[in-house]
């Protein structure tokens, strides 16, 4: 008789007849076992084949690793070295194979059976498989098999890995195949021979989260055949192909995962294949990092940094048919930034910054679209660049500075661009040539060192109401017939000779300078009328934009406090004129106060008024908020922040609910780092920007609090009063005359008392209720009306007491 190794202990339900014993081998132990029983099992090497057919555990009496099961390739049961097909649990065991044609461990059981602590080390088929059906988790194990597969999960198994390792797998290291179900987390896949994860087959399904994939031989992870991969806060790097890989039909989710040192692409999709990504960081990829081909394949990006390329290819490749959206994201430090190529392909960007774009930052080719909304793109060779026939797109809102040409349109390409501002380019601002048309509306070029607008061979290029200032060869250059120019002002505009059939533009004269669009300007049959570029108009008088203050209701002393102000600056600036000393008010106001008392629309006036006194060169206002100044990633806030600022030069920054930038628990919120990118901007280009910050009263002190030099950047601070119920009652007759409705006397009375009695605490709008109490009356006025059968028109007019919201 062999050496009493192993120890079966009963459990306390075990059957009163039966003894617990020692054996020499696991295979006599487990013949004798019943189901919940314990077997113990001393340090040493078994030589045997392993069947576990019951409920029972086996664990190792030392701990992990003391205990090997290593059976000589004549004792191996079909190759395998362990065998699991009941819900048995199997700890701290370490298991050996050689059949590179069976796996090394087979879980067949669909009642779950549990591998913890175990190690399995062998040049077998796979490592551990779960066969069709089968349930099994295995936790804190570690996987390695140079000669296949780590881990295999066959039909419609189910298998949870916690904690685990695969490493140094011949094949990929983990495959998730025909239906089956995996959940990873904390899994570290290293070292594998193909894909670090594989996922095929419909209704595969592997969620991980908290994982690392890293030094495989293949794709980090590689979805196709329409399965599915969730991954929370995962980590893929260090791959010798691309970092994800998806074909027919597959789809990935990302979120808070990040993609870095990839030689080839982070992410290539094709056979429509879709790819979600949320707050996703990519970076230190070789070609590009997403590389999206063929029609119905899809990426959306939102919230996603991508930046720091290694190779020279675009980040973002778009072909074929294929449609990206990106939300919200950065793409920084990169050769060129997004390619659109093929007819069918598509991008829809919105809300997103391209910083550092050594080439372009957008280009759009072989009849594809790209629209681009809220954009900013700072420091490249060419902001955007539309190609050729059939290439196009529509962008709203968007910004470009500091880059070689703004935007260039050649070749039949037309694209449409409405409120965009191009500035400091170091050529032209808007290129078009070669047959390239496109239709540019209140477009802005400015402070460029070549032409604003250049528009060339004719083009037939369509420009409303576009602006060109300091720029430094010309605001506009057409030089031959055929772009159309409507309502368009340059600052080097000069009135036009006297040639018939061609007006003279409206509006005041230009001092003398070079003339625009020369060779067309001279000649009437050069260029039609509409191709005239005026001077830009004067900016509306202080005394109209006062007027409009003073006809706001209430607000008396709100009124004053920006009368005073206004005095101070237009005296200031006669003192200057007559060479004396002029006092420098700050300009930067704080306002104070409860929603709906007209905050915004003081400011807008503010910036007006000082435009007009030559304070500000625009006077525009830009209205931001938390969401807009405030990043998800380090480094974003300071970028968001600065594009915010930019936006607002020559104008009015206004930023409401600026105390939310300064939260009273925010430890390390980065609403900071805006306060503190903020004053910066302030100091530095302090004669460009007015800063208005807006909010509650006790939360702006708060606010002004969160930084030492804040406070000190503001002149004074501007209370804004509730309106009271007899200036309620005025908003909302105001609100009938302008939409030509009319309230009788026992109407007023109502509103009024309706208004004294209104509660305001939270939740209570000021001017805004009484718009919406003035919009629920004509909702109740038009269901009344409706079921008259003749309404006269004192019918169709006239707002009743019975109107009014809870009559």
């Amino acid at each position: 008789m062999g050496e009493l190794r192993v120890r079966v202990t009963q459990d306390s339900a075990s059957r009163w007849r039966r003894r617990g014993g020692e054996y020499a081998t696991l295979r006599e132990a487990l013949e004798v076992a019943e189901p919940g029983d314990t077997l113990t099992v001393r340090a040493g090497t078994f030589r045997e084949a392993v069947l576990v057919d019951k409920p029972v555990t086996l664990v190792a009496e030392e701990g992990p690793g003391s205990v090997r099961i290593s059976p000589p390739e004549s004792a191996v049961r079909g190759g395998t070295a362990l065998t699991v097909t009941a819900a048995a649990t199997v700890r701290g065991l370490v298991v050996e194979g050689s059949d590179r044609s069976t796996p090394a461990v087979l879980l067949t059981g669909a009642d779950g059976a549990v591998l913890a602590d175990c190690r399995v080390e062998t040049s077998s088929a796979v490592g551990v498989e779960l066969a069709d059906g089968a349930r099994a988790q295995l936790v804190n194990c570690v996987v390695e098999n140079p000669s296949g597969l780590g881990v295999r999960l066959r039909a419609r198994a189910r298998a949870e890995l916690l904690d685990c390792e695969v490493t140094a797998a011949g094949q990929s290291g983990v495959a998730v195949l025909a239906g089956s179900r995996l959940r990873a987390e904390r899994l570290k896949v290293r070292r594998a021979g193909g894909a670090g994860v594989l996922l095929a087959d419909p209704g595969t399904l592997a969620e991980l989260t908290g994982c690392e994939v890293s030094e495989v031989r293949g794709s980090g992870v590689q979805a196709e055949a329409q399965a599915v991969g969730r991954l929370t806060d995962c980590t893929v790097h260090r791959v010798s192909g691309n970092g994800l890989s998806l074909d027919t039909g597959a789809e990935l989710e990302l979120s808070s995962c990040r993609i870095h040192e990839v030689p080839e692409n982070a992410a290539d999709l094709r056979g429509g294949s879709k790819l979600t990504l949320r707050q996703v960081t990519v970076h230190g990829f070789g070609r590009g990092a997403l590389s999206v081909w063929d029609g119905g394949t899809k990426v959306l990006a939102e919230g996603c940094r991508f930046h720091s390329a290694q190779g020279d290819y675009p980040a973002l490749w778009v072909s074929d048919g294929a449609a990206l959206e990106l939300a919200d994201c950065a793409l920084d430090d990169l050769p060129d930034a997004l390619f659109v190529l093929d007819q069918g392909s598509s991008a829809a960007v919105r809300d997103c910054s391209f910083t550092g774009i050594r080439s372009s930052a957008v280009s759009v080719s072989g009849g594809a679209g790209a629209d681009l909304a809220g954009c900013r793109i700072q420091g490249a060779g060419t902001g955007l660049w539309f190609r050729d026939h059939g290439s196009g797109g529509l962008l709203t809102d968007c910004e470009i500075a500091d880059v070689a040409t703004g935007v260039i349109v050649t070749k039949g390409a037309d694209p449409v661009l409405r409120d965009c501002t191009v500035r400091g380019a170091s050529e032209a601002g808007v290129y078009v040539s070669a047959q390239g048309r496109g239709e540019f509306e209140e477009v802005r070029v400015s402070q460029g060192g070549g032409f604003g607008f250049h528009v060339i061979d004719g083009c037939r290029t369509k420009l409303v109401r576009c602006r060109a200032e300091r720029n430094a060869r010309a605001g506009f250059e057409f030089s031959e017939p055929g772009p159309v120019a409507e309502g368009c002002t340059s600052d080097d505009a000069a009135p036009l000779p006297a040639v018939p059939g061609v007006p003279a533009p409206a509006g005041p004269a230009a001092p003398a300078a070079p003339p625009l669009a020369t060779l067309a300007q001279l000649s009437s049959s050069a260029l039609p009328a509409a191709a005239v570029i005026a001077p830009i108009p004067d900016c509306r008088p202080a005394e109209v934009a006062l007027a409009e203050l003073d006809a706001l209701v209430g607000l008396a002393t709100v009124k004053q406090e920006v009368r005073t102000l206004i005095d101070l600056i237009s005296v200031g600036r006669a003192r200057q004129r007559a060479g004396l000393k002029a006092p420098s008010p700050r300009r930067h106001l704080v306002f104070t106060g409860a929603p709906g008392t007209g905050k915004t629309t003081v400011a807008r006036l503010y910036g007006e008024i000082l435009a007009s006194l030559g304070v500000l060169q625009r006077g525009h206002l830009v209205e931001v908020a938390r969401l807009d100044l405030v990043g998800e990633h380090i480094g974003s806030t300071a970028i968001r922040t600065a594009a915010a600022f930019d936006r607002a030069r020559g104008g009015v920054l206004f930023i409401d609910e600026a105390y939310a930038l300064a939260p009273e628990d925010g430890g390390r919120d980065f609403g900071r780092e805006a306060i503190d990118t903020l004053v910066k901007l302030m100091e530095d280009h302090r004669d460009e920007v007015v800063v208005i910050v807006a909010g509650y009263t006790a939360e702006m002190e708060r606010f002004l609090a969160a930084n030492p030099g804040l406070s000190s950047r503001f002149s004074r601070t501007v209370t804004f009063p509730d309106y009271t119920a007899d200036e309620l009652l005025d908003i909302a007759r105001a609100q009938a005359a302008e939409h030509e409705y009319r309230l009788s006397d026992a109407t007023e009375s109502a509103l009024l008392g309706h208004f004294t009695a209104i509660d305001r605490s939270t939740g209570f709008g000021n001017g805004r209720t009484a718009r919406q109490v003035f919009e629920t009356m004509v909702e109740r006025h038009a269901s009344r009306v409706a079921h008259l059968p003749s309404p006269t028109t004192e019918d169709l007019q006239l707002l009743v007491p019975a109107d009014l919201p809870g009559a």
